[in-house]
């Protein structure tokens, strides 16, 4: 569903990315993994248009996404952002019946309410949580929120930037449940970028490494462990010898 080849972004004289090429296959959950700072969130936002790469071409269903409509371009796209980015000023539902109350997806309010309620369930809360607001909320529920936010449009694709940061383990495990679940109920083709070696284990069905700019390695999950690539078995087992370097 999107292809991306020889992709690359500097800002300045940092070479963030270096000629990425990379397929996200229809209704697959692929996810990227890497260290801090090797250009994961960029990679992203070159994708959704929020950064425009310096090189190389991004297409979805073959059409390069710099082309046509921008707003029904977007309209296929759900995101969970890493810190939730939930609009302090707006209740629960407001903040996930956001797309539907404005623009090309615009929904008489009792029925964007209604939507929002429908997919506060589907993540665990329940109705009363609709008239709160964002700060009365735990880390945990916020992020089921913007779970909820990412799913309410019923968008093909969905993007998880970094979804369990932040949360204690037990936690983390339900996020990570539920994307799987909704993923395949859903049928979407979804995206995550993440350091956490849990959560690739629960939620991908394909893996890409992303090092120096470039994807090192990309395959099946089940292929993961068994992969010669020194960089992949460096990084997926934590060790500090070998040949990413890590600050001493």
């Amino acid at each position: 569903m999107i292809d991306l080849r020889a992709l690359t972004k500097s800002f300045g004289s940092n070479h963030v990315l270096r000629g990425v090429d990379l397929v996200v296959p229809t209704g697959q959950s692929t996810v990227i993994i890497g260290g801090s700072g090797t250009g994961k969130s960029v990679l992203l936002k070159c994708i959704l248009g929020l950064v425009e790469p310096d090189g190389g071409t991004i297409t979805l269903d073959g059409q390069d996404v710099r082309e046509g409509d921008r707003d029904a371009f977007l309209a296929r796209f759900g995101m969970l952002f890493q810190g939730g980015a939930l609009f302090d000023s707006l209740s629960v539902w407001q903040n996930v019946a956001f797309r539907l109350l404005r623009g090309s997806l615009q929904r008489p309010k009792d029925e964007a309410r209604e939507v929002a309620i429908e997919k506060l369930r589907r993540v665990g809360l329940s109705p009363d949580v609709a008239d709160l607001y964002p700060a009365e909320l735990s880390g945990g529920m916020q992020k089921r929120v913007g779970l909820a936010r990412a799913i309410a449009a019923e968008p093909e694709i969905i993007f998880f930037d970094e979804p369990t940061t932040g949360l204690d383990p037990i936690m983390a495990g339900v996020i990570n449940e539920l994307i799987r679940e909704i993923v395949t109920e859903m049928g979407a083709t979804a995206m995550t970028i993440t350091h956490d070696m849990t959560s690739v284990r629960a939620i991908a069905d394909r893996v890409a490494m992303l090092h120096a700019g470039k994807i090192r390695w990309e395959g099946p999950i089940a292929e993961m462990d068994e992969t010669s690539d020194p960089y992949v078995q460096q990084f997926i087992h934590g060790r500090a010898e070998g040949p990413i370097e890590t600050l001493r």
